[in-house]
């Protein structure tokens, strides 16, 4: 009962945290690739070919808030396709950019260039997260930059494209999530500055519960299966390099202040994998140490597909039927533990070689 109690405030927390987000109603997709096929950081879209197309983000999606408040992009002049995802077991966010622009801007260094602003929330703790909006007034500006700018929610602004500069401005006391172990980017393209043309741009990124100036103290925000995080993105938009302003500020929540509050992003959910991807059976399991006194072990099957039995064999002599068994081990050791799943489409196995040990 208690455990029910926990997983129903649980659900009804996250519930809370995605319905907090701007257009109620509306969630976005994180596509799952399989763990053979994590996309290539280096321009080239093929990798992306086996992502449908219902999860992409396009052009019409898109609003202008500031210049020309409520417009939409003409597709003649910015046309942009944006797909995200992600692979299970890894705390990574990967990205391609597709877009066409008439006059791409990128001729003089600093932040006059056309961008791509992602704004990424990976536990939806959601609220302000630049130092301008920190609560307490009584902080200088420099004490909220380093306490607060960018530690809960991540702000990059993406230099498209970045000749001469950084590939993207970290907006925030954390540049260092820009560079990797932690994110990675990969451009093609082929025209000048002023030209028109299509820009292809891959890239990942590591979302962050907690993202000091001190990477030692961070933490990687967790992604699973199922679950909302809250994203968004705005394409500021530079047609004359004589101009200091955007001629457009084209965003996918719809309201300017997602730059720096969390809570006007949008939901995107961390799909599972396809069906396509999978085998009818696929037998795993995992295992946790209840007592170690008593080598009290639990084993929990996570096998994929429609299965009818199960037979475990715990590599000391001794078997079950269960589907989630107990089992105590008489003496210390590591064994050999297999999982044998049987079904409508066969029988399958998998073995973990001596990763269960007792003492």
């Amino acid at each position: 009962m208690r455990s029910s109690l926990l997983a129903w405030s649980i659900a009804l927390a996250l519930a809370a945290g995605a319905s907090a987000l701007e257009r109620p109603g509306i969630e976005f997709k994180i596509f799952q690739f399989p763990a053979d096929q994590i996309p290539r950081i280096d321009g080239d879209a093929s990798d992306w070919a086996i992502v449908p197309d219902s999860y992409a983000v396009k052009t019409d999606e898109l609003r202008d808030t500031v210049v020309n408040k409520g417009a939409k992009p003409d597709p003649k002049s910015l046309d942009v396709s944006v797909k995200v995802g992600w692979v299970k077991g890894i705390n990574q966010l990967y990205v391609l950019y597709e877009s066409y622009d008439d006059y791409w801007d990128f001729a003089l260094a600093g932040r006059h260039n056309d961008i791509f602003e992602v704004v990424v929330d990976g536990d939806l703790s959601g609220g302000p997260f630049i130092r301008s909006l920190h609560p307490n007034k009584n902080l200088s500006e420099m004490e909220a930059f380093f306490l607060y700018h960018g530690v809960h929610a991540q702000n990059y602004h993406i230099m498209t494209p970045h000749e001469g500069q950084d590939w993207t401005f970290v907006w925030g006391s954390q540049p260092w999530i820009r560079d990797l172990p932690w994110a990675n980017a990969a451009y093609q393209y082929d025209f000048k500055p002023g030209e028109s043309g299509k820009l292809t741009l891959e890239f990942w990124i590591t979302p962050f519960d907690y993202a000091p100036p001190d990477p030692a103290r961070a933490v990687v925000s967790k992604l699973e299966e199922d679950a909302t995080i809250g994203l968004s993105w705005a394409i500021l938009d530079y047609d004359d390099v004589d101009k200091d302003q955007y001629s457009g500020f084209f965003n996918l929540s719809h309201k300017t202040e997602m730059y720096g509050d969390a809570d006007k992003l949008v939901a995107f959910r961390l799909m599972p994998i396809e069906e396509r991807f999978r085998k009818p059976l696929e037998p795993a399991w995992s295992f946790q140490v209840l007592d170690m006194k008593r080598r009290l072990i639990a084993f929990q099957d996570m096998s994929y597909g429609e299965i009818r039995s199960w037979r475990w064999d715990f590599g000391d002599g001794e078997t079950s039927s269960e589907q989630h068994p107990l089992h105590s081990y008489e003496k210390a050791g590591d064994f050999v533990v297999t999982l044998t799943v049987e079904g409508p489409a066969g029988k399958a196995s998998h073995t973990s070689v001596r990763s269960v040990a007792v003492k």
